[in-house]
């Protein structure tokens, strides 16, 4: 027997703390596509890709039995993937159905700068019921994603971002490393009481400046708006004191994630990457939140192919890759050694969840090939009524 043929009991009892025992059946492989950002159709307009977003507070079901209130491009955590190809004129209709202010950046895209998203640098904010169009052309090629530049601190950990995926005729990646499946992971961290705190008291003080500004009360100190910086200094020379003088945040101090979420679910709820033997596929890496990632493999190595969306000159054999905010890294994994095998997180504290052991960014590799004979349990396990592997484990 071939030794990527053979897996040891030991190494499924630990493979089995990670993915519900039915995965390799049909409702599990159905069930997890959904968990997968599903791509925007576009409208054709002429020559112009149209696709419309909306932004909503929508309640996000992170694990079983825990629920947040979140900021959601088209009631989806993370928004939908808006694919194109590389050349292509795009147009996005953004409307904001929340009572907060938002926009919309195109992080990695080289978009003209009154399209960029910046609230008060390139554009003013979207109000609320108010609409916005952002018009483009699609460049570079590779992995980017889109996420809301105003209140970002909130606003990207509520779960305001989404794939943006620009293809090429001439990449690279698909010549060297023949693949047909590909899959999108977006990862995330989230201080939930920060969240809750920080929404109510934003929310509160949005309507209090609709008010003001509906009875003709508007004044630029009290939203904390210049025209120029002499016009700031002038006002702080006067008695005006700024908002970080005066806080004007909730309660927490700066948010401390105990939620770690890939495509906005925590371990057991995390997608798994489905595999064959002597298949390639293609993963997109996304980091859309605020903490570092160490991610790992067991049992390969990978190939570390696109670098914030652009092909390497030469791809980097590895089996541990650190994910900063804001980067997206594309790997290819090749099928070299059957069975089931862990995807995580190697600073184990973003693999926790309110800070329990396992959680937040666990996920697993699994072959669809692998033998039923190869998951039965040892007598230990049977003994206590388990059935085969893998199994749910909640508490080590």
């Amino acid at each position: 027997m071939k030794r990527r043929e053979f897996i040891q009991t030991s190494g499924l009892i630990t493979a089995g703390a990670l993915l519900p025992g039915t995965l390799l059946g049909k409702p599990f492989k159905a069930a997890n596509k959904q968990k997968y950002p599903y791509v925007l159709e576009p409208v054709m307009d002429g020559d112009v890709k149209e696709f419309h977003l909306f932004i909503d507070i929508h309640q996000q079901e992170i694990v079983p039995g825990f629920r947040i209130h979140t900021l959601a491009f088209n009631n989806q955590v993370p928004g939908p993937e808006i694919r194109v190809n590389k050349g292509d004129k795009v147009r996005v209709i953004f409307k904001n159905k929340t009572e907060l202010n938002h926009t919309i950046h195109w992080h990695g895209l080289h978009v003209p700068w009154r399209m960029d998203g910046v609230p008060y640098v390139t554009q003013m904010p979207v109000m609320p019921g108010q609409e916005f169009v952002y018009e483009f052309t699609a460049e570079p090629e590779g992995t980017h994603f889109y996420h809301c530049h105003w209140g970002t601190l909130l606003h990207m950990q509520a779960g305001m971002y989404g794939s943006f995926i620009i293809d090429d005729p001439e990449d690279p990646i698909p010549r060297r490393f023949p693949y047909k499946r590909e899959y999108t992971l977006l990862y995330s961290a989230h201080d939930v009481n920060f969240l809750r705190e920080e929404m109510n008291s934003m929310l509160e003080r949005m309507k209090e400046r609709m008010y003001m500004m509906k009875t003709g009360r508007f004044n630029k100190e009290r939203f904390a708006v210049f025209d120029t910086k002499k016009e700031f200094e002038d006002a702080v020379k006067n008695g005006y004191q700024p908002p970080y003088v005066v806080n004007r945040r909730a309660p927490d101090d700066l948010p401390v994630p105990n939620w770690f979420t890939v495509n906005g679910k925590s371990y057991p709820s995390t997608p798994a990457l489905f595999i064959t033997e002597d298949e390639n596929i293609r993963v997109r890496l996304i980091n859309a939140g605020t903490e570092e990632h160490y991610l790992h493999l067991h049992g390969h190595d990978f190939w570390q192919v696109a670098d914030d969306g652009l092909p390497v000159p030469q791809p980097w054999q590895r089996n541990t890759l650190r994910l900063s905010p804001g980067k997206t890294i594309d790997i290819i994994i090749e099928g070299k050694n059957r069975g089931i095998w862990t995807f995580h997180d190697h600073d184990t504290r973003r693999v926790t969840n309110n800070g329990l052991y396992p959680g937040g960014n666990l996920l697993a590799l699994v072959y669809e090939d692998l033998p039923a004979e190869e998951t039965k349990l040892n007598m230990m396990a049977q003994k206590m009524g388990l059935k085969s592997l893998p199994i749910v484990a909640l508490d080590e």
